[in-house]
């Protein structure tokens, strides 16, 4: 395509993995007894930070905290829309305390977070695309949670149920391209869940289970840049076809533990 994509800068919240590792297993893609090269992983989270800083965009770090391996995940701890913080109550009570730690980070910042009374995961499962949130339930978040965020941030949120146990977060499904159009994986999602997608999206970019079970689903888009996993080549390709920019971030240690660059990454808006 000729048109040109627009990027905006973003700010993003990150944690390092300085603690990460396999400790337990709260979806399929982890395994107690795989082992983790920290180094490696520590490499890879550093570069999709350089990636980052190097196409403009600013971040904020946290400092991650002994015994809270999935910390490095910042995506999880909140959503962040028009300043307001509404925080994470995770399903799994391995990472419950996590949330502690993030929702200091931003009252300390001068952000007020709302507590939320339901499981729901952050960005995880609340995907906001510039009009409204597309929320995802199935395995995670609650759709009790759905009603409260709508509650909380006054825009429309529309759910949508995930039904293959690989895909158990939204943001491992479907991505936002920019403020016109997404990416996603059909065949994650229940058949009227898809049909809802096919009406808002009638463009939308459609993954094969190859590209979502190389964790390309799992990008981060500025509007022209798309951050990506080098393994899902066929939607790079498709994504360059139509005007975006691919950027390969290899986090083939983080895929382990069910995780890859949107996991990494909190936006602030």
């Amino acid at each position: 395509m000729s048109e040109n994509r627009v990027q905006r800068p973003r700010r993003f919240l990150v944690c390092e993995p300085r603690h990460f590792g396999v400790q337990y297993a709260i979806n399929p893609w982890m395994n107690p007894d795989t082992r983790v090269d920290v180094d490696l992983a520590q490499e890879q989270w550093t570069a999709l930070i350089s990636a980052y800083r190097s196409h403009g965009h600013s971040i904020d770090r946290l400092e991650p905290v002994p015994g809270l391996p999935d910390m490095v995940f910042a995506a999880n701890s909140a959503v962040v829309v028009g300043g307001r913080v509404f925080g994470s109550l995770f399903h799994a009570p391995e990472r419950r305390p996590e949330s502690t730690h993030y929702d200091l980070w931003f009252k300390t910042a001068g952000y007020e977070v709302h507590r939320p009374g339901s499981v729901v995961e952050g960005e995880g499962d609340l995907v906001w695309t510039g009009r409204y949130l597309l929320a995802g339930t199935g395995f995670r978040t609650s759709r009790e949670a759905h009603r409260e965020a709508q509650e909380f941030f006054g825009h429309p949120v529309i759910s949508l149920t995930l039904v293959d146990p690989y895909f158990y977060h939204l943001d491992t499904a479907l991505f936002v391209l920019d403020e016109e159009n997404i990416v996603y994986y059909p065949e994650a999602f229940s058949p009227g869940s898809r049909e809802v997608l096919r009406r808002l999206f009638p463009d939308a970019v459609l993954a094969t289970r190859d590209d979502a079970m190389a964790w390309g689903l799992n990008s981060v888009s500025d509007g022209r840049h798309v951050f990506i996993a080098p393994q899902a080549e066929t939607l790079a390709a498709r994504l360059a076809d139509q005007g975006y920019e691919p950027v390969p971030v290899d986090l083939s240690e983080f895929h382990k533990a069910g995780g890859g660059i949107k996991c990494c990454t909190q936006e602030i808006r």
